[in-house]
Protein backbone atom coordinates (compact mmCIF):
# COMPACT_ATOMS: atom_id res chain seq x y z
CA UNK A 1 0.00 0.00 0.00
CA UNK A 2 1.21 3.31 -0.76
CA UNK A 3 2.26 5.92 1.83
CA UNK A 4 -0.93 7.99 1.98
CA UNK A 5 -3.38 4.68 2.28
CA UNK A 6 -5.58 4.51 5.36
CA UNK A 7 -4.09 1.04 5.86
CA UNK A 8 -0.85 1.88 5.40
CA UNK A 9 -1.06 4.34 8.49
CA UNK A 10 -2.69 1.35 10.37
CA UNK A 11 -0.24 -0.74 10.03
CA UNK A 12 2.61 1.43 11.03
CA UNK A 13 0.47 2.86 13.95
CA UNK A 14 -0.06 -0.92 14.72
CA UNK A 15 3.86 -2.33 14.08
CA UNK A 16 5.76 1.12 15.41
CA UNK A 17 7.23 0.44 11.70
CA UNK A 18 7.30 0.25 8.32
CA UNK A 19 5.91 -3.01 7.18
CA UNK A 20 8.80 -5.17 5.71
CA UNK A 21 7.11 -5.31 1.86
CA UNK A 22 7.08 -1.60 2.21
CA UNK A 23 10.82 -1.53 3.57
CA UNK A 24 12.34 -3.76 0.75
CA UNK A 25 10.96 -1.80 -2.10
CA UNK A 26 12.32 1.62 -0.23
CA UNK A 27 15.75 -0.49 0.11
CA UNK A 28 15.24 -1.61 -4.34
CA UNK A 29 14.38 2.27 -5.19
CA UNK A 30 17.79 3.16 -2.90
CA UNK A 31 20.04 0.55 -4.76
CA UNK A 32 18.77 1.32 -8.29
CA UNK A 33 19.29 5.12 -7.81
CA UNK A 34 22.99 4.52 -6.83
CA UNK A 35 23.90 2.20 -9.26
CA UNK A 36 22.41 4.48 -11.80
CA UNK A 37 24.19 7.62 -9.99
CA UNK A 38 27.46 5.05 -10.68
CA UNK A 39 26.25 4.34 -14.80
CA UNK A 40 26.22 8.46 -14.85
CA UNK A 41 29.35 8.95 -12.75
CA UNK A 42 31.30 6.52 -15.49
CA UNK A 43 29.94 8.10 -18.41
CA UNK A 44 31.03 11.38 -17.56
CA UNK A 45 34.39 10.41 -17.11
CA UNK A 46 34.57 7.77 -20.18
CA UNK A 47 32.93 10.49 -22.44
CA UNK A 48 34.35 13.97 -21.22
CA UNK A 49 37.42 15.61 -19.05
CA UNK A 50 34.67 17.57 -16.75
CA UNK A 51 35.40 15.72 -13.54
CA UNK A 52 39.28 15.41 -14.43
CA UNK A 53 40.02 19.24 -12.76
CA UNK A 54 38.15 17.92 -9.42
CA UNK A 55 40.11 14.61 -9.90
CA UNK A 56 43.36 16.52 -9.84
CA UNK A 57 42.86 18.92 -7.04
CA UNK A 58 42.16 16.34 -4.54
CA UNK A 59 45.14 14.16 -5.84
CA UNK A 60 47.39 17.55 -4.54
CA UNK A 61 45.51 17.77 -1.30
CA UNK A 62 46.02 13.66 -0.41
CA UNK A 63 49.95 14.03 -1.60
CA UNK A 64 50.04 17.41 0.25
CA UNK A 65 48.43 15.33 3.67
CA UNK A 66 50.71 12.25 3.09
CA UNK A 67 51.94 11.12 6.63
CA UNK A 68 54.17 7.90 6.98
CA UNK A 69 51.47 5.98 9.70
CA UNK A 70 48.58 6.72 7.93
CA UNK A 71 50.18 5.22 4.34
CA UNK A 72 50.75 2.03 6.43
CA UNK A 73 47.23 1.82 7.59
CA UNK A 74 45.95 2.67 4.02
CA UNK A 75 48.27 0.20 2.85
CA UNK A 76 46.40 -2.08 4.80
CA UNK A 77 43.23 -1.84 4.16
CA UNK A 78 44.06 -2.00 0.22
CA UNK A 79 45.55 -5.23 1.56
CA UNK A 80 42.74 -6.49 3.31
CA UNK A 81 40.08 -5.66 0.68
CA UNK A 82 42.31 -7.16 -1.84
CA UNK A 83 41.66 -10.46 -3.33
CA UNK A 84 43.90 -12.84 -1.61
CA UNK A 85 41.97 -11.97 1.71
CA UNK A 86 38.76 -10.73 0.01
CA UNK A 87 37.64 -14.16 -1.47
CA UNK A 88 38.42 -16.47 1.63
CA UNK A 89 36.06 -14.11 3.33
CA UNK A 90 33.49 -14.51 0.50
CA UNK A 91 33.51 -18.23 0.66
CA UNK A 92 33.06 -18.32 4.62
CA UNK A 93 30.23 -16.21 3.74
CA UNK A 94 28.92 -18.65 1.33
CA UNK A 95 29.18 -21.48 3.59
CA UNK A 96 27.60 -19.63 6.87
CA UNK A 97 24.54 -18.91 4.80
CA UNK A 98 24.49 -22.36 3.06
CA UNK A 99 24.75 -24.18 6.47
CA UNK A 100 21.51 -21.54 7.77
CA UNK A 101 19.71 -23.35 4.64
CA UNK A 102 18.29 -19.72 3.65
CA UNK A 103 18.62 -20.23 0.02
CA UNK A 104 17.23 -17.22 -1.53
CA UNK A 105 19.59 -15.32 0.21
CA UNK A 106 22.54 -17.49 -0.47
CA UNK A 107 21.47 -16.79 -4.07
CA UNK A 108 20.87 -12.95 -3.55
CA UNK A 109 24.57 -13.30 -2.17
CA UNK A 110 26.32 -14.95 -4.96
CA UNK A 111 24.35 -13.08 -7.30
CA UNK A 112 25.75 -9.83 -6.29
CA UNK A 113 29.18 -10.51 -5.54
CA UNK A 114 29.43 -12.35 -9.43
CA UNK A 115 27.19 -9.18 -10.83
CA UNK A 116 30.47 -6.94 -9.69
CA UNK A 117 33.10 -9.15 -10.60
CA UNK A 118 31.60 -9.62 -14.44
CA UNK A 119 31.24 -5.63 -14.06
CA UNK A 120 35.03 -4.35 -13.17
CA UNK A 121 36.60 -6.07 -16.27
CA UNK A 122 34.37 -4.77 -19.06
CA UNK A 123 33.89 -1.25 -17.69
CA UNK A 124 38.00 -1.00 -17.06
CA UNK A 125 38.23 -1.85 -20.94
CA UNK A 126 35.28 0.36 -21.86
CA UNK A 127 36.67 3.78 -20.10
CA UNK A 128 40.44 2.79 -20.14
CA UNK A 129 41.62 5.45 -17.61
CA UNK A 130 45.48 6.14 -16.80
CA UNK A 131 46.31 5.49 -13.57
CA UNK A 132 47.81 9.04 -11.42
CA UNK A 133 50.91 9.46 -10.69
CA UNK A 134 53.28 7.66 -8.44
CA UNK A 135 51.50 5.02 -6.60
CA UNK A 136 52.58 4.27 -3.85
CA UNK A 137 51.55 0.67 -4.18
CA UNK A 138 51.45 -2.15 -7.29
CA UNK A 139 48.47 -1.48 -9.82
CA UNK A 140 47.12 -3.27 -12.73
CA UNK A 141 45.13 -2.62 -15.04
CA UNK A 142 42.97 0.21 -16.49
CA UNK A 143 41.88 2.99 -13.33
CA UNK A 144 38.19 3.59 -13.59
CA UNK A 145 36.69 2.03 -11.85
CA UNK A 146 38.21 0.55 -8.53
CA UNK A 147 38.12 -2.66 -7.75
CA UNK A 148 38.90 -2.31 -4.39
CA UNK A 149 35.39 0.66 -4.46
CA UNK A 150 33.31 -2.19 -5.52
CA UNK A 151 34.62 -4.93 -3.78
CA UNK A 152 34.80 -3.25 -0.60
CA UNK A 153 30.69 -1.92 -0.70
CA UNK A 154 29.63 -5.15 -1.90
CA UNK A 155 31.37 -7.43 0.52
CA UNK A 156 30.48 -5.26 3.27
CA UNK A 157 27.36 -4.45 2.55
CA UNK A 158 26.55 -7.91 0.84
CA UNK A 159 27.62 -8.98 4.08
CA UNK A 160 25.07 -6.98 6.48
CA UNK A 161 22.24 -7.67 3.85
CA UNK A 162 22.52 -11.82 4.22
CA UNK A 163 23.99 -11.80 8.01
CA UNK A 164 21.78 -9.34 9.76
CA UNK A 165 17.97 -8.28 10.37
CA UNK A 166 15.92 -5.67 11.61
CA UNK A 167 17.50 -2.77 13.91
CA UNK A 168 20.94 -5.00 14.18
CA UNK A 169 20.68 -4.59 10.15
CA UNK A 170 20.68 -0.85 10.19
CA UNK A 171 23.40 -0.73 13.15
CA UNK A 172 25.58 -2.88 11.28
CA UNK A 173 25.04 -0.88 7.85
CA UNK A 174 26.38 1.93 8.87
CA UNK A 175 29.38 0.01 10.03
CA UNK A 176 30.11 -1.29 6.76
CA UNK A 177 29.52 2.42 4.73
CA UNK A 178 32.21 3.66 7.19
CA UNK A 179 34.58 0.36 6.43
CA UNK A 180 33.77 0.87 2.42
CA UNK A 181 34.26 4.41 2.53
CA UNK A 182 37.82 4.10 4.30
CA UNK A 183 39.15 1.74 1.67
CA UNK A 184 37.66 3.47 -0.93
CA UNK A 185 39.85 7.19 0.18
CA UNK A 186 42.90 5.14 0.92
CA UNK A 187 43.07 4.56 -2.59
CA UNK A 188 43.22 7.62 -3.53
CA UNK A 189 45.27 8.46 -0.78
CA UNK A 190 48.12 5.99 -2.43
CA UNK A 191 47.45 7.67 -5.37
CA UNK A 192 46.64 3.92 -6.70
CA UNK A 193 42.88 5.58 -8.13
CA UNK A 194 41.56 8.87 -8.94
CA UNK A 195 38.87 10.38 -6.55
CA UNK A 196 36.33 9.72 -9.04
CA UNK A 197 37.50 5.75 -9.44
CA UNK A 198 36.26 5.42 -5.86
CA UNK A 199 33.12 7.24 -5.95
CA UNK A 200 31.90 5.40 -9.19
CA UNK A 201 32.77 2.13 -8.10
CA UNK A 202 31.58 2.77 -4.55
CA UNK A 203 28.21 3.73 -6.28
CA UNK A 204 28.20 0.71 -8.42
CA UNK A 205 28.95 -1.64 -5.84
CA UNK A 206 26.82 -0.34 -3.21
CA UNK A 207 24.10 -0.41 -5.54
CA UNK A 208 24.03 -4.32 -6.45
CA UNK A 209 24.84 -4.75 -2.45
CA UNK A 210 21.10 -3.43 -2.21
CA UNK A 211 19.26 -3.72 -5.21
CA UNK A 212 19.41 -7.49 -5.97
CA UNK A 213 19.41 -8.78 -2.55
CA UNK A 214 15.94 -6.68 -2.07
CA UNK A 215 14.71 -7.94 -5.55
CA UNK A 216 14.97 -11.68 -4.51
CA UNK A 217 12.76 -10.75 -1.62
CA UNK A 218 10.66 -8.70 -3.40
CA UNK A 219 9.92 -11.14 -6.30
CA UNK A 220 9.61 -13.43 -2.98
CA UNK A 221 6.69 -11.15 -1.73
CA UNK A 222 5.13 -10.81 -5.06
CA UNK A 223 5.05 -14.59 -5.49
CA UNK A 224 3.17 -15.14 -2.01
CA UNK A 225 0.66 -12.71 -2.57
CA UNK A 226 -0.26 -14.17 -5.95
CA UNK A 227 -0.30 -17.65 -4.03
CA UNK A 228 -2.82 -16.37 -1.18
CA UNK A 229 -2.12 -17.66 2.06
CA UNK A 230 -1.70 -21.48 2.96
CA UNK A 231 -4.54 -23.65 3.48
CA UNK A 232 -2.81 -24.28 6.94
CA UNK A 233 -2.55 -20.71 7.98
CA UNK A 234 -5.75 -20.71 7.02
CA UNK A 235 -7.76 -23.62 8.83
CA UNK A 236 -5.92 -22.01 11.87
CA UNK A 237 -7.05 -18.65 11.62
Amino acid sequence: RPPGHPQHRADVRQHGHEPLPVLRRRMLVTGLVLFLLGVVVTALVATSSVLQPLDDRFRELMVAARWGPLVTVCTALSVGFGTAVLWPVRIAVTVVIALRRRWSTLFAWVATVALSELLVGPVKALVDRPRPPGSLVTTTAASYPSGHAIASAVTSIGVVMALTTGRRRLHWMIVAVVVSTAVALSRTYLSAHWLTDVIGGSLLGAGLALAVPEAVEVWGDRRVSRRGPSPRSTAGS
